[in-house]
């Protein structure tokens, strides 16, 4: 009875842990805080639009921080665990420094729900997430439902965040490899890159593209030298596409017309396996808000930490 009692209760520890390991985006769900706090969401609704409205651009920030983050180890917030011992931070990695910004907002944000909330119930990474998705909406972009449940991370990497964040320097084959790994296929590349519809970049960035590039409209490029000069102004912002505070479809029509700010912007319509997207987006807004929907959800669910894993920080910027 003994042995066949071990064999048992080992057999139950083998399921659990095999559920345990199958935990994934299955988990979160829409509806997450609906009973524990049901104004969590609403809160969050109505501080994003204030922040837009205060600066239209962090609309394009507070969207650029969600998908940093779900780039690194999954959508667990670690991009904004600040520098400490312990703490290699995102915030210092290549593609963050000096470029990622609305942490006050997130900080803002997050002090308010838990208020509303009446302690720290919702984590920092679906702050991240939801905040995304009402940046773009008070953008005039499509709004999705935001799968809700994830954890917070009691790490973060710099190092993965300087190889694994896509840089603007890459060139169609490496954007397809680098979102294949993180289980994104080349409609979701082209899709989520039309993220850049709205907000800037630095002149750093871009420079080498409108100088020396040969693949780029030269009256666009003209107007673009004219504050990014060839030396110097490096933090100088130019819009990435020439409507930056409207979710549409302009990113697309201006790559038709050779005029990506980007170099890995202009290299999804170079001759290249996603021409074909490019052209169906420009011209179908309809198309793009949908794909753009069912992209943000299914970058969403990358790696979530869920159940036991993780925590939820209390402070965002600092594990418990």
């Amino acid at each position: 009875m003994a042995s066949h009692g071990g064999i048992f209760y080992l057999s139950a520890l083998i399921i659990l842990a095999a559920a345990v390991a199958s935990v994934s985006s299955s988990s979160l769900s829409p509806y997450y805080y609906d009973s524990v706090c049901p104004e969590a969401l609403p809160t969050i609704k109505r501080l994003v639009e204030a922040a837009v409205y205060k600066e239209q651009r962090m609309g394009a920030s507070l969207l650029r921080l969600h998908f940093h983050d779900c780039f690194v180890n999954g959508c667990d917030a670690s991009i904004l665990l600040d520098p400490s011992p312990t703490i290699d931070s995102e915030k210092n990695a290549r593609p963050n420094l000096n470029s990622a910004r609305g942490f006050e907002v997130i900080d803002q944000i997050k002090q308010a729900v838990d208020e509303v909330c009446g302690c720290s119930v919702v984590s920092c990474a679906d702050v991240l997430a939801v905040v995304a998705r009402d940046s773009v909406v008070a953008l005039g972009g499509p709004t999705w439902n935001v799968e809700l449940g994830r954890r917070d991370s009691t790490t973060a990497s710099r190092a993965k965040a300087d190889s694994d964040i896509p840089s603007p320097f890459m060139d169609l084959p490496a954007l397809i490899n680098n979102f294949k790994n993180q289980g994104l296929d080349e409609r979701d590349l082209v899709v989520l890159s039309g993220g850049h519809t709205i907000g800037f970049a630095q002149c750093f960035v871009f420079r080498n593209r409108i100088y020396n590039e040969t693949n780029i409209d030269p009256e666009f490029a003209q107007q673009r030298r004219l504050t990014c000069p060839s030396i110097g102004g490096n933090s100088t912002l130019s819009p990435l596409d020439p409507t930056p505070a409207q979710f549409d479809t302009a990113y697309f029509t201006n790559l038709i017309q050779k005029r990506g700010l980007l170099h890995s912007d202009q290299q999804l319509f170079n001759g290249g396996s996603t021409d074909g997207v490019v052209n169906t987006y420009s011209s179908n807004a309809k198309a793009f808000s949908a794909d753009f929907a069912r992209s943000m959800i299914k970058m969403g669910n990358i790696k979530p930490l869920t159940g036991n894993e993780g925590q939820i920080r209390s402070n965002c910027r600092k594990v418990n």
